[in-house]
């Protein structure tokens, strides 16, 4: 496999941040409107995208992974019509968030070479981060009394977890050989 890194460069500051707001407001979308597998119609689906938040955190910066998943759960569930302030802004925002900022930190592409025990590390990470994030939303749910936690747990781990922990070491490599291409002397990661 080959090894790929990036080089962080002086370029434009404000692109990873305009980046990041940019792959949320798709991250929603595409939760909301491009999901064609109904776990549970009309709630759940099988979050085919769920690996925008860990790749943009991995490719752009954790902060950046962060903003992608909070403000894509926010954009997704007004969207999708399933808001509910105090789960959404707090814990599911905040857990999906995790879900990049956490590779985000853990892989660097200006320190990182992205070979095959790499790629098992990031799908060991989006599988760890996942399983906190499914927990964590599960119960607030249950909490809230929408969903049991077992339930929420195994329906929402479908959903999410397996998305990422295949399509992010999958895609990671494709989409830092584009990001590459588009700015050849790098950029700093936000």
């Amino acid at each position: 496999m080959q090894s790929t890194s990036l080089s962080e460069g002086e370029g434009n500051a404000l692109f990873p941040i305009v980046l990041s707001v940019v792959a949320a407001a798709a991250t929603g979308v595409l939760w909301a409107y491009a999901n064609p597998i109904q776990l549970v119609p009309g709630v759940i689906q099988w979050r085919i995208f769920a690996f925008l938040p860990p790749i943009v955190g991995i490719l752009i910066g954790w902060r950046s992974g962060f903003i992608c998943g909070y403000l894509g759960t926010i954009v997704w569930s007004l969207l999708a019509g399933t808001f509910i302030p105090a789960h959404s802004l707090i814990v599911d925002g905040i857990m999906v968030g995790l879900t990049g900022l956490v590779p985000g930190l853990l892989f660097d592409p200006a320190k990182t070479s992205f070979n095959k025990a790499t790629l098992v590390r990031i799908a060991l990470t989006c599988l760890l981060v996942g399983l906190v994030m499914v927990a964590a939303v599960a119960a607030s749910l249950a909490y809230l009394g929408i969903f049991p936690f077992w339930w929420a747990f195994g329906y929402i781990g479908l959903s999410d977890i397996v998305p990422m922990v295949i399509g992010t070491p999958l895609l990671v490599l494709p989409a830092l050989k584009i990001l590459k291409s588009a700015h050849p002397a790098g950029f700093k990661r936000f």
